[in-house]
């Protein structure tokens, strides 16, 4: 901390360096939770779709119960920081667990440790996620700090999400290989693999947390406000352009979280290769790097160099996003030899998905202003915690439809006998392949095109609009001064 009271390098580097460790961790669940249970240790594709999406509903209506618990808390370390340790700490271990699953248990107790495991990260997860984020008020001093702030573990988050995007199958093949006999079977390397990458990263997760609990310090007492259910869909029910944008966030999420739960099954069963891994690798490093710089160049290039209207870049965006989705398919059709020729689809899928991300943001806070004019309250915290939950939600219906998915087209290997560098390609039909590659590609489609018809009939918070609540809401301020 300065001597002005203002937050210093090692202040910042250490909220930072929390952010990217607990994004790692969410990563890691994220994107191969389902593919460790489902593919690698055989349980049934559709019963994973059931917990997950279960569990993502529990864990949205979690989130107004954890942050009113924060709220309520007093201690000496202040009412964030002991949650936010103890969280991690739990959630580290329950990581752990839930990617070292006892491979002896049969199907129906294999079932029960995943839900059990996984619901429990969930709530775990939780525990430290609402006040990580919630703490910030409590040792900034507002504006242009806490903004800053704010930007800079976004951007953390995103690099700790891209570590583990990039690195997880490659480490995971590594790791498997280096602590198994030459010619293990394959199923055993990536047991082994994902149990110890897994380690490595609980560890990483703990020491950043700490880090931030050690040199973060509550400087005041600072009241939290949290949202129950009741009151996000109360809000919701007087804000129709609130109703309109989380409706959208629905559409989107589930048609882009939907892909980027297949495409690892695209890659091992359609695109092929005994070390289809690499190319795995290659596409999801490719594509983080690209939302990545879509945030921080491809939208202030669209906004203020090109100067188009939010709501057209989100014409635009959607589009792309189209578009990359229909080249994806047809390249799907090829001989797919080269990874790099899907660089091409990804780039405007992955584009799209970071300008979007950016924009309803910004179409949220709209809304606020929209309420405020409207109903003469903006319930900022409100909205926004509806965010949250809304992405959860659809991240739990994604994560179930993939799961029947994979169930219809059983794409999963058979053979328990399999060693490192079979093709699996060869293994799998050329109709499950062909239902792999509508069903990650049409089905977003379908879902993106519902979400500019809905858009465009519902939205109306234009530029224009956006200004004039802007004056009216400075000139109802004056005349009340």
């Amino acid at each position: 901390m300065k001597k002005d009271g203002s937050l210093g390098f090692k202040e910042k580097v250490s909220y930072g360096l929390g952010a990217v460790g607990k994004d790692m961790v969410y990563m890691l669940s994220a994107s191969y939770v389902l593919y460790y249970f489902q593919d690698i240790l055989g349980v049934n594709a559709a019963a994973m779709g059931v917990i997950l999406l279960a569990a993502r509903i529990f864990d949205a209506f979690n989130d107004p119960i954890m942050g009113l618990l924060v709220a309520k808390t007093k201690t000496k370390m202040g009412k964030f920081r002991p949650w936010l340790l103890i969280g991690t700490l739990t959630n580290a271990v329950i990581l752990y667990l839930m990617f070292a699953a006892p491979p002896s248990l049969n199907a129906g107790g294999m079932v029960a440790y995943a839900a059990c495991t996984y619901i429990l990260w969930g709530v775990t997860y939780t525990m430290m996620d609402i006040p990580y984020w919630s703490m910030i008020p409590a040792f900034t001093k507002g504006g242009k700090e806490r903004e800053g702030l704010t930007t800079l573990a976004r951007s953390c988050a995103g690099v700790g999400s891209a570590i583990v995007q990039i690195l997880t199958m490659i480490a995971v093949k590594s790791i498997g290989r280096a602590l198994n006999p030459e010619g293990a079977l394959d199923k055993q390397i990536e047991l082994t693999g994902f149990k110890y990458f897994t380690l490595i990263v609980a560890v990483l997760f703990i020491v950043f947390i700490v880090i931030t609990v050690i040199n973060i310090k509550e400087e005041s007492t600072v009241e939290m406000q949290s949202a129950s259910v009741k009151d996000m869909f109360k809000a919701l029910l007087k804000n129709d352009q609130a109703i309109a944008i989380v409706i959208a966030i629905v559409l989107i999420n589930c048609s882009i979280y939907l892909t980027s739960n297949l495409v690892i099954y695209f890659f091992k069963y359609d695109f092929g290769g005994g070390e289809w891994q690499n190319a795995y690798t290659l596409f999801t490093t490719f594509g983080g790097g690209t939302q990545i710089l879509a945030i921080m160049l491809l939208y202030p290039f669209l906004r203020y160099t090109l100067k188009l209207s939010n709501t057209k870049i989100f014409y635009v965006a959607l589009g792309g996003a189209i578009l990359g989705y229909v080249a994806l398919l047809c390249l799907a059709f090829t001989n797919m030899a080269n990874v790099y020729l899907l660089f091409i689809p990804g780039f405007f899928i992955f584009a799209a998905n970071g300008v979007l991300s950016t924009l309803t943001t910004v179409f949220l806070a709209n809304t606020c202003d929209y309420g405020l004019l409207k109903n003469g309250r903006s319930d900022e915290s409100v909205i926004f915690s509806m965010q949250t939950f809304v992405v959860k939600l659809a991240s739990g219906v994604a994560v179930f439809v993939a799961g029947i998915a994979l169930q219809i087209f059983k794409l999963k290997k058979d053979d328990a006998d399999i060693i490192s560098g079979f093709d699996y390609s060869s293994a799998v039909s050329e109709s499950s392949k062909i239902g792999l590659r509508m069903t990650m590609t049409i089905i977003p489609v379908i879902g993106l095109f519902v979400a500019i018809l809905w858009f465009k009939k519902k939205y109306i918070l234009t530029d224009a609009k956006i200004e004039e609540i802007s004056n009216e809401l400075k000139a109802k301020s004056l005349s009340e001064n």
